[in-house]
């Protein structure tokens, strides 16, 4: 695939076109209950949250569920053209269950077929924090004051927590999971279902952001949809982290 290159690193064009998809529509999974422990330890100052499971198991919450809901009727509300026929998700239990209600709610509503597969990538995944892994803000200051404060000094795209990733790292992997996607999806709408810092760095690699630029960005928030459109043989930004189809049905929660 000659042109992937420049859609991914800005290199110039070899020889014949890009395969990218028609569109590519982006999501984060719907609100977890781990972002409802996490915001209440923030808000109280704790050092610690009662989740026990792995990070990779933990489910939606109900608000989470009617997010879903809420993205399926968005998804069934596009134009035929741009309505996904094929998604791609992180292997996680928030993302599995988004992906699974989404369609439900969608294929409820006549947009998409009953039962339209999803393909699970771990290249997706979260972002792994090795040793800060569900620790608060507080916790780390406490436990870890050496790497709360090497955070500080090098930032988020280069920052990796002992056993961790930094925002680079898994800017590599999705760099990786794209030039699967392209050309496995030419030419056809594709849903990805991810998390918080994939969507990010899925928007720093398609639209080759600088790091000034990337930092100033607000959270991702859940079941937002970010959507990029193949034109001049690049995937080009069309709205990015939109809620507005979640007004009504759920208070939005980053």
């Amino acid at each position: 695939m000659p042109e992937l290159s420049t859609i991914l690193n800005g290199h110039p064009p070899q020889q014949g076109r890009a395969a990218l998809p028609s569109v590519l529509i982006a999501t984060r999974h719907g609100q977890s209950t781990a972002n409802v422990e996490f915001q209440l330890a923030e808000a109280a100052g704790a050092l610690s949250v009662p989740i026990t499971c792995r990070d990779a198991d933990i489910p939606l919450s109900m608000q989470g569920q009617a997010q879903a809901q809420a993205f399926g009727r968005w998804w069934a509300e596009l134009p035929p053209a741009d309505r996904p026929r094929a998604v791609w998700c992180s292997p996680y239990v928030r993302t599995a269950e988004t992906a699974r209600i989404a369609i439900a709610q969608a294929a409820g509503l006549g947009a998409v077929p009953v039962g339209l597969p999803v393909r699970y990538d771990e290249r997706l995944r979260d972002r792994e924090l090795g040793i800060l892994e569900m620790l608060t803000a507080a916790a780390i200051e406490k436990r870890h004051p050496e790497e709360a404060a090497r955070r500080r000094k090098m930032g988020e795209l280069y920052y990796r927590p002992p056993g961790g990733e930094s925002w680079s790292d898994v800017a590599l992997r999705v760099r990786d999971c794209l030039r699967d996607l392209c050309a496995e999806e030419a030419g056809r709408p594709v849903l990805l279902v991810a998390h918080d810092t994939v969507v990010l760095m899925l928007r720093y690699v398609l639209e080759r952001l600088t790091e000034e630029r990337l930092v100033a960005f607000e959270p991702v928030r859940n079941c937002s949809a970010s959507v990029w459109r193949s034109a001049h043989d690049r995937l080009r930004p069309e709205c990015w982290n939109e809620t507005d189809h979640l007004a009504g049905a759920v208070t939005v929660a980053d």
